[in-house]
């Protein structure tokens, strides 16, 4: 079977089209597609769910610093959990062929596709906007406070809902007669086609297309200031990275994988209302795609924690530095959490000290 409609991940998995009964073969290739993914995203399931719980009792143990970069972390580890718990309904109705969750279901399920990509991607652009910030404008970073830093998380969190609402108010269950007599439920969108063609655009702009500019635009401007700072220092330490460049590269990274894993995503639900004709595909070769983004967009969640962990490694090893050099030059040293930063003088000296 192949999604009857184009949406986010789960819509792959919720809504399937009805197709008549096949020969044994056929369908003994198809339990064999359908036990493999379900095997994947179970694997998928248990990683990803204890990899990001230890990251939230890692950082929970942190939180007291307040940095704006363990309370993204944890914004992350929360979008990814709640992301992973929508696999073991998709794996259930994969192998039942039925939806058995109910018209609420349908909504909060979908609707958690769409919220937890959604604040993922936020959240990380206001990684690289903070961090970009930290070297530009040191002092103005310190300044800012734990309630600014709380508000900017609920601020992410709440755009990202209101992006979602359409998705859960416009989604319901609906029920349609197999070819084998019986009824079969599903999720579907009630609204035009026209109209849905809009909002997945709109969604693919906030998720993938704005995000993707702010992100690139700051890393370009960062990379011209460090490469500028460069013709202004002799480097005597040799080409060892320092860690104030190992939580930029992390963080890239993080986004990178991001956009590998929801880009064929996003080409997959566009292409079909963009393409003047439909897609002329096998029916198990469209199930097999279909399998296989969705598997991506969960591996996300999955390898997430492991980066997280590599980027807090990073990000202590900063502090520690910047926690040092403040006693080596003499003055005093307020709060590891407040990300302290003194008046720079020169690009150099600001690049230095974010």
């Amino acid at each position: 079977s192949h999604g009857s409609c184009h949406s986010p991940a789960g819509f792959l998995v919720y809504t399937q089209t009805l197709n008549p009964p096949r020969p044994g073969s056929a369908v003994d290739q198809e339990l064999v597609v359908t036990s493999t993914f379900g095997t994947l995203l179970s694997v998928v399931y248990v990683i990803g769910v204890s990899g990001n719980i230890y990251t939230l009792v890692v950082m929970c143990h942190s939180i007291r610093f307040a940095t704006s970069m363990y309370i993204s972390i944890i914004n992350l580890a929360l979008a990814d959990l709640l992301y992973l718990s929508t696999i073991p309904f998709i794996v259930s109705t994969y192998f039942l062929k039925d939806w058995y969750f109910g018209d609420v279901g349908c909504r909060i399920l979908l609707s958690l596709d769409l919220l937890t990509m959604h604040a993922s991607i936020f959240t990380l652009t206001v990684m690289c906007t903070e961090r970009y910030l930290a070297v530009t404008k040191p002092l103005d970073t310190v300044r800012r406070s734990k309630s600014y830093r709380k508000a900017l998380a609920w601020g992410v969190w709440i755009l990202s809902v209101l992006l979602t609402v359409p998705m859960m108010v416009m989604v319901t269950q609906t029920t349609q007669k197999a070819p084998n007599g019986g009824m079969k439920r599903m999720c579907a969108p009630t609204w035009a086609p026209l109209a849905y063609k809009v909002y997945l655009t709109v969604l693919f702009g906030t998720s993938i297309m704005a995000p993707g500019f702010i992100i690139g635009y700051l890393y370009i401007r960062l990379a011209r200031t460090y490469l500028e700072s460069q013709r202004n220092v002799v480097i005597s330490k040799g080409s060892k990275r320092s860690p104030k460049q190992k939580v930029l590269i992390m963080i890239f990274t993080i986004v990178l994988v991001f956009w590998a894993c929801f880009l064929p995503f996003w080409i997959w639900q566009l292409l079909p209302l963009y393409h003047s004709k439909p897609l002329s595909l096998p029916s198990q070769t469209h199930t097999c795609i279909n399998y296989l983004v969705a598997s991506l967009t969960y591996s996300n969640s999955c390898i997430n924690p492991f980066l997280y962990t590599l980027l807090t490694k990073n990000y202590r090893e900063y502090l520690k530095n910047r926690h040092r050099s403040f006693y080596r030059s003499g003055r005093p040293v307020c709060t590891l959490g407040a990300n302290l930063r003194r008046p720079a003088t020169s690009t150099t000296s600001t690049l230095r000290r974010w």
